[in-house]
């Protein structure tokens, strides 16, 4: 478990700076402490799994790369606006070419926004092969305080690389050999079950800081017996929301506030589970469950509870800080999320029925040569789905996924309002749930679409 207080005192009265990473990004080989066979696996300088980034609000971070591998790579700052150097998303074919083996590239990223993120490779799925750690912007003036933090970074770890998954994936049936070999737990780049406890005094308050860097299971963190304040989704600062239970879908993020007992009479568990209801069970192997320790006296009994907590959270009854209410849309969107519909019978991902495929010249450098073409959407490839909008203007977007398979979906350089969500298969809108009017929508980069459900944002 990393504890953060004596740095963050440190960061909270640092001056805007520049914050340097140099990564040396390579192949090792690892099994990240699980019951599997190590296997080819990509770190940084060496090491896994990679360090943990942590910055202050106004400081620039400056990620100095190597590229050791043998096939490009290229990084993103996932949440991260970029506002004014979108050349530094990391999204190969789109914002970059990507970094060429054997070469060097440097990002160099302003951070403008406070708050809990990530990065991690944005090319040929690296990040399901390691290319991933936590980054943290820490806001010296922020408004909420905790006496010390601690961070959760979940990831589920496969025994087979992505390559030699990606062909069980396009399968027509694509979680029947997949789970031949299931994933394991990591909480913070290592087996769940070496994971230390959380030790709280009587009457502190503390921040926990919850990063799902999973690939396919979903994630809950629950303490039995406490009550868990969120005050921050994706990055964006929220009034305080009262729940047991939070649960991430992958590329999430929560902050939540803890306020320890004022007795110490007892201690008391914390619940990691991995799970997935899109996903098959494999009995004593997935759902998988770790339970940690929270120690107010090592020599008190443990709280006995009965079941753990489980459950969705209602993002329209979570409401931003900054109040804003629910904007008016100029242009209207609808993004049918499926899978499917080839010949062959094989399964990929598509929007509309149009499965992405990069463009032969990155997105970013068309627009800015192509003069009056740059508002053709043909211009940016027939198999990018382009949707070309004006500067300024506010969408609207309906997430539809009419199938049994769910979607997360991430929106670069922006945080959405969450407006409406509901099931697909409701003629009669008797299900239908909108945010209240007099609520200000929660704001967020991520948003969790189950399978026959769609949300508006």
């Amino acid at each position: 478990m990393r504890f953060s207080l004596g740095l963050l005192c440190s960061l909270a009265v640092a001056q805007a700076k520049d914050v340097i990473e140099n990564w040396d990004i390579g192949f090792v080989t690892t099994n990240r402490g699980l019951d599997q066979p190590a296997r080819k696996s990509i770190g940084v300088n060496g090491q896994f799994p990679l360090p943990v980034v942590e910055a202050v609000l106004g400081d620039t971070l400056i990620l100095n790369v190597r590229n050791s591998l043998d096939v490009p790579t290229s990084l993103h700052a996932h949440g991260i606006h970029q506002f004014g150097t979108n050349y530094y998303d990391g999204v190969h074919m789109v914002t970059e070419c990507g970094v060429a083996p054997g070469s060097n590239f440097t990002y160099e990223i302003p951070l403008m926004q406070a708050g809990t993120y990530w990065i991690h490779g944005h090319t040929s799925e690296q990040n399901y092969d390691g290319l991933q750690t936590t980054l943290i912007v820490y806001n010296p003036n922020d408004t909420y305080s905790a006496d010390c933090e601690y961070l959760f970074a979940f990831e589920d770890w496969w025994p087979l690389t992505f390559m030699e998954t990606y062909p069980l994936l396009t399968e027509p049936n694509p979680t029947a050999g997949l789970f031949d070999t299931p994933p394991g737990m990591l909480i913070n780049g290592a087996n769940a079950n070496l994971t230390g406890p959380i030790n709280f005094v009587a009457g502190n308050t503390y921040r926990i800081r919850l990063v799902s860097m999973s690939s396919f299971p979903l994630f809950e963190f629950t303490i039995d017996d406490h009550e868990l304040q969120i005050i921050e989704v994706d990055g964006v600062a929220t009034k305080p929301y009262n729940t047991n239970v939070v649960r991430l879908a992958p590329a999430e993020r929560t902050s939540v506030l803890v306020t320890a007992k004022e007795t110490t009479t007892l201690n008391y568990q914390y619940h990691v589970t991995m799970f997935g209801d899109f996903l098959p069970a494999i009995p004593g192997v997935f759902p998988s469950t770790y339970n940690g320790s929270v120690v107010y006296d090592t020599d008190a009994p443990f709280f006995e509870v009965e079941t753990i907590a489980t459950g969705f959270l209602d993002e329209l009854a979570i409401e931003s800080l900054d109040d804003e209410p629910a904007l008016v849309p100029d242009h209207h969107i609808y993004l049918n999320a499926t899978s499917g519909f080839h010949e062959d019978g094989s399964t990929f991902e598509s929007f509309n029925q149009v499965t992405y495929k990069h463009p032969l010249v990155p997105s970013i450098l068309s627009a800015l040569t192509t003069g009056d073409m740059a508002t053709s959407p043909i211009t940016y490839g027939p198999d990018t789905n382009t949707h070309v909008l004006k500067y300024g203007e506010i969408i609207e977007m309906l997430l539809w996924s009419p199938t049994n398979l769910p979607h997360p979906i991430h929106l670069h350089g922006h945080a959405f309002q969450i407006i409406e969500k509901g099931f697909t298969n409701d003629t009669t809108g008797q299900y239908r749930n909108q945010v209240p009017a007099t609520n200000a929508p929660l704001k967020r980069d991520t948003i969790f679409i189950p399978g026959e459900e769609y949300a508006i944002v």
